[in-house]
């Protein structure tokens, strides 16, 4: 199995306790996501916030608007400082996303390390060049974009 590993950083013009509260809530992904049918279907209310062993349900259309079932479990978190999302059903063979939040000067530098696995073996390695690999940059291209909307944009000052 090839894995994959993304790295992406964003800086916001907010305090710790502004993004900690808007990135700890699963409802707020759906707002800083493009569409790709992308919906949670946990039963979970809408102030629900993240705690160690919440297990997220969403279905995705990532391909050819295909329908899938994904289940995320959020497996550690550290107030103010990190969580870990992992895969336990879904499209990947293996998706381990780390988010960390770092206070800086004006605001906060958020850091994503995503690790991940395509499965089907060589046709994966395939769909991950031509498609995935792709697909996820512009989904954290987007999610910038929409945080930059949302908070505006971080000038170093």
């Amino acid at each position: 199995m090839k894995i994959y590993t993304f790295r992406f950083e964003q800086k916001m013009p907010v305090t710790m306790e502004t993004a900690w509260d808007f990135f700890s809530s699963p409802f707020n992904l759906a707002h800083i996501t493009p569409s790709l049918g992308f919906k949670i279907v946990s039963d979970l209310k809408t102030d629900q916030k993240m705690y160690p062993g919440i297990l997220i349900a969403y279905t995705v259309a990532p391909l050819l608007g295909i329908k899938m079932d994904w289940l995320t479990e959020i497996t550690h978190i550290t107030e103010h400082e990190y969580f870990i999302d992992e895969q336990r059903f879904g499209p990947f063979a293996l998706w381990h996303h780390q988010h960390h939040f770092k206070e800086i000067d004006h605001g906060i530098e958020m850091k994503d390390i995503l690790t991940y696995a395509i499965p089907y073996g060589y046709v994966g390695r395939i769909a991950n060049g031509i498609t995935v690999k792709s697909k996820i940059q512009k989904i954290f291209t987007y999610r910038e974009k929409k945080i930059n909307e949302i908070f505006g944009t971080y000038k170093d000052i």
